[in-house]
């Protein structure tokens, strides 16, 4: 499955904002969509995802409460909504998509990335 994020944008701290990963089929719903962002430097790193059937999902602690992963097979869309801010948010945001039960927090298991939307959080 291809997939497209969007949504990014330049935000205060304590704002709010909602990305989108849109799928390229139906063969969305059979996935488990991931929410990674990377930071220049560092590596990418694990923020949310949520099972196939947008049943299950699970959380860095960093944005635990904050953020709230969700996913529509209907219109082959998931979303990351984001509230409270924070300028530690500021990062470029991936969707990506794994066959199977989400049960990884690694990059490197993935198989299908969309491309970044940045998110910047001023202070």
């Amino acid at each position: 499955v291809q997939l497209q994020a969007s949504g990014g944008g330049l935000v205060q701290a304590g704002d709010s904002l909602r990305l989108s990963c849109a799928g390229s089929d139906r063969s969305f719903s059979t996935y488990g969509i991931y929410w990674f962002r990377q930071t220049p430097g560092k590596e990418r790193e694990f923020v949310a995802s949520i099972s196939r059937a947008g049943i299950t999902s699970s959380y860095a602690e960093a944005v635990k409460g904050r953020f709230t992963i969700s996913k529509v097979n209907a219109k082959n869309t998931a979303y990351l909504q984001m509230n409270s801010l924070k300028p530690e948010d500021t990062a470029v945001y991936y969707c990506g998509a794994r066959w199977g039960p989400v049960t990884t927090k690694s990059a490197t298991d993935i198989g299908s990335w969309g491309q970044g939307t940045q998110v910047t959080v001023s202070s």
